[in-house]
């Protein structure tokens, strides 16, 4: 969908993409540590968790058109509060606002919309905005930074605000859908993959499973994107091969999800995170068996990010497939909770083991937490 496409690039790089560029200027003017006011970030992605049950049931009642809106006026409010936010304390509130308007901005609220307008025939234009939101940091991160350079890390972030109120708010308010599904038949182009099975209930082992493969995945993209490039850095990789090996992360999501698009319509979504996990623990293989050099770093990225991205997908399309349209933005609210939970600690996780023990150390309690998650979705079965 045209409109959700744009919005996603936007909130993505404006809200989430920013911090790691930014927030060390903060930091260094107001005279903080990198460690605290990165602090603010991780607050924001724990009140987005906290949030996402009531977001999800919020687009189910009264539809993305409302909700998402609120989240882009928020996130836009945030954004220019954030410029003014002198004390410790001011800077932490502003971002607990600022995580309320990811967890109504995102992906799953992205989701829970989608899923509220077309039903079980979610999937394809699920997968069809997470092609859109790839771009994201593409976008975002040379744009910040030109922004920085020209304007200040506050200019920056008062342009981002005008864009989330100026662009995303009218396109969500006037031209996101107010239609609901009609019903949680699967559409003609499903069948060979939905077929005509009453939804599960959202509860019991299977629900347990699918909560669990997706929250324990969440820490390794989320402790990875703070720490893996410093990481190879510190292996030997000169500065400039190491930025080049972080460009490829973002293409090979896209390349991923192109070729589940094309390819993947006849494929359980569960089929599609047992891949994405299984990929994901090869390179982590990879490279713990030859070491680090710059070969083995790009093939990690590549496969990360093809991963990564079909992991995305699936976040949307598993639910819908095991537990049916109805109710699906409560039930992504449900979802989301313990992932973005597990996303906010991560960064911590991981920069405590890397300075307590060693990046081998780290690199292997991201692979564990991988591992964790392959189970968790070999084992979702439907019930007999």
């Amino acid at each position: 969908m045209p409109v959700l496409g744009v919005t996603q690039i936007v909130a993505w790089g404006a809200i989430f993409y920013t911090p790691v560029l930014i927030v060390p200027q903060i930091a260094a003017e107001r005279g903080w540590s990198i460690a605290f006011a990165m602090g603010g970030f991780s607050l924001g992605l724990l009140t987005a968790g906290i949030a996402a049950r009531f977001i999800g049931a919020s687009i189910d009642r009264l539809g993305g058109h409302v909700t998402m809106t609120c989240g882009s006026l928020a996130g836009a409010l945030g954004l220019a509060l954030i410029t003014l936010a002198a004390s410790p304390a001011a800077y932490y509130a502003v971002w607990i606002l600022l995580g309320a308007a990811m967890g109504a901005s995102l992906y799953d609220a992205a989701f829970a919309s989608l899923g509220r307008i077309f039903g079980m025939g979610a999937r394809r234009p699920i997968t069809a905005l997470t092609l859109a939101g790839g771009f994201a940091s593409t976008v975002s991160w040379p744009m910040t930074h030109l922004l920085i350079d020209t304007i200040g890390w506050r200019g920056c972030y008062l342009v981002y605000a005008a864009a989330l109120a100026l662009i995303n708010a009218p396109l969500h308010a006037f031209l996101l859908p107010r239609t609901r599904h009609a019903a949680d038949a699967p559409p003609a182009d499903t069948q060979a993959i939905a077929k005509p099975m009453k939804p599960l209930p959202a509860r019991g082992l299977t629900f347990l499973l699918v909560a669990s493969a997706f929250a324990f995945y969440a820490f390794v993209p989320s402790g990875l994107s703070a720490h893996l490039l410093a990481i190879f850095q510190r292996g030997g990789i000169d500065a400039g091969t190491v930025v080049w090996i972080g460009a490829l992360f973002g293409p090979a999501q896209v390349v991923a999800r192109l070729i589940e698009f094309a390819f993947g319509r006849d494929l359980h979504p569960v089929w599609i995170a047992r891949a994405a996990f299984g990929a994901l623990l090869v390179a982590f293989a990879l490279l713990a068996l030859t070491g680090i050099s710059p070969l083995t770093a790009a093939v990690f990225a590549l496969m990360f990010g093809g991963a990564n991205g079909l992991v995305t997908i699936a976040r949307g399309a598993v639910p819908l497939s095991l537990f049916g349209a109805s109710g699906y933005g409560k039930l992504m609210g449900r979802l989301a909770a313990p992932f973005l939970l597990v996303q906010s600690a991560a960064p911590l996780v991981m920069a405590f083991v890397v300075e307590t023990i060693s990046d081998a150390a780290a690199l292997a309690l991201a692979a564990a937490f991988a591992a964790v998650a392959f189970v968790c979705a070999i084992l979702i079965r439907r019930p007999a």
